[in-house]
């Protein structure tokens, strides 16, 4: 050693300090990859458990919020950069390791959070939940992605579009290139149009409320809360930013609940559906977790109809129980499978069949999902999906309507399966749903309607109205 080394003084060794904030977001998105939860799901619990324990104000919240969904909406381009950065295929970096430097890379490039803060508060977090090992390299990669901007990282990054246009989009817009492919063939159109659906999968979506009818009122959610009108549905309304829905009388009562507006739409066009004779009758063949059942349930009650809601799984049947509780009319919850149901054919004057799928529409709430889904999934959801639809007609009388739901609008989710399920079982036909939508633009040449986030503001919903004819 020389004389210089030893004359050095010794700096002592200092404990890292736990940022509670990071250390939250870190945690749900361990959770998110670990046990393949959700964010919309592992989130809220973790933030209560904070405020609870003294630990987080509301602006703690918004930033653990922030960091999260933003981390998980462009991990596919945070991943592309973060591999530019290493001298080795991500796949041999660990989990967690990478869960800190995607933290680290939003804070640096989706954020307005200051360089130094961002690689700071990331290595603090990595020798807290990696070690002072790990920490090392970690403050190393951050320090050369915070070199450049998230544009210049991009242009860096990403192929150039004329040479791969779904490649392209897939890193600049952080989307698996089989889902930018397959959104692209349900909307059709050139690049702006693909651009812009996927740039609005990033963004981050309104808390949406719906009054129940009878129930509750917009007018009531509006005194209760700041808010928006709603765009489409005439029982909703769109909450300001920071604004809690569980602090509302109305949502706490089950008077009114969180929805999307298109699952308030999809409700609503079936509700109005014209139906030849009497229309007593309805059906939710797959309702968990409910809320569409609630809305179906208090819009059949204002007729004097009956809604007997459904679901196979005996937890989510509770949910849907929880959903009704206090409609003004009478109603009925099962736990049923709706490819084998208990009913009689023919007993339902309209029936809803919501059915499970990619949930690729819902990319805005799920970030996560685009990630999690694979091509291959769309096999298993098939048969179930058509066996579904095929049960629904069974179910409806002549004269009656069904509503075939999705929130995907992948075409094999869609109307391949409505085509394949009309040419096999016949006697129904497909009705105009856009007439029941006044007011809401660019949906399609019909008779089915494809909602988007780009062009309405809303999940990416499909409906198909069919009439059974004999």
């Amino acid at each position: 050693m020389s004389e210089q080394a030893r004359r050095r003084p010794h700096k002592p060794y200092r404990r890292p300090q736990k940022d509670p904030v990071r250390m939250l977001a870190f945690e749900a998105l361990r959770a998110v990859d670990e046990r393949d939860a959700y964010a919309n799901l592992v989130l809220p619990p973790l933030l209560r458990k904070a405020r609870e324990a003294g630990d987080f104000d509301g602006r703690d919240a918004a930033l653990a919020t922030e960091l999260v969904y933003g981390t998980l909406r462009r991990q596919g381009t945070y991943d592309a950069i973060i591999s530019a950065c290493i001298d080795r295929p991500l796949r041999e970096v660990d989990p967690p390791v990478l869960d800190v430097l995607a933290l680290g890379a939003h804070q640096l490039l989706g954020t307005r959070i200051p360089t130094h803060a961002a690689v700071s508060a990331s290595v603090e977090l990595a020798r807290v939940v990696l070690g002072d090992g790990r920490a090392k390299f970690v403050n190393a990669v951050l320090r050369k992605i915070s070199r450049q901007d998230l544009d210049a990282w991009v242009a860096q990054v990403a192929p150039p579009y004329d040479a791969d246009p779904e490649d392209h989009l897939a890193v600049v817009h952080s989307h698996p290139r089989w889902v930018v492919s397959a959104l692209w063939d349900a909307l059709g159109g050139g690049r702006a149009g693909i651009e812009d659906l996927l740039e609005a999968d990033n963004d981050r979506p309104e808390v949406t409320l719906v009054a129940r009818p009878g129930r509750s009122t917009t007018e009531e959610l509006a005194e209760a809360t700041e808010t928006l009108p709603g765009r489409w549905s005439p029982f909703a309304v769109r909450m300001a930013e920071g604004g809690e829905p569980g602090a509302i009388e109305a949502v706490k009562d089950g008077r009114a609940g969180v929805q999307d507006e298109g699952s308030q739409l999809v409700a609503i066009a079936l509700a109005h559906a014209p139906v030849e004779g009497p229309d007593a009758r309805w059906l939710d063949g797959c309702a968990g977790p409910g809320g569409k059942a609630a809305l179906l349930a208090a819009l059949a009650a204002e007729r004097g109809a009956v809604l007997l809601a459904s679901e196979k799984q005996p937890h989510r049947a509770r949910l849907v129980e929880r959903a009704l509780a206090g409609n003004p009319g009478p109603y009925q919850v099962i736990a049923a499978d709706g490819t084998r149901p208990p009913w009689r054919p023919g007993s339902f004057d309209r029936v809803l069949m919501d059915v499970p799928c990619s949930g690729l529409g819902a990319l805005r709430r799920r970030p996560e999902a685009r990630w999690r889904r694979r091509p291959e999934d769309l096999d298993g959801f098939a048969p179930l999906q058509r066996a579904l639809l095929t049960e629904a007609l069974s179910a409806v009388r002549v004269g009656g309507v069904v509503g075939y739901a999705t929130c995907s609008p992948h075409l094999a989710e869609t109307r391949v399966v409505v085509d394949d399920v009309l040419k096999k079982v016949g006697g129904a036909e497909l009705i105009d749903a856009r007439p029941l939508l006044p007011g809401v633009p660019a949906l399609g040449d019909g008779p089915d309607v494809q909602l988007w986030p780009h062009l309405h503001g809303t999940d990416a919903m499909y409906l198909a109205l069919l009439r059974r004819t004999a």
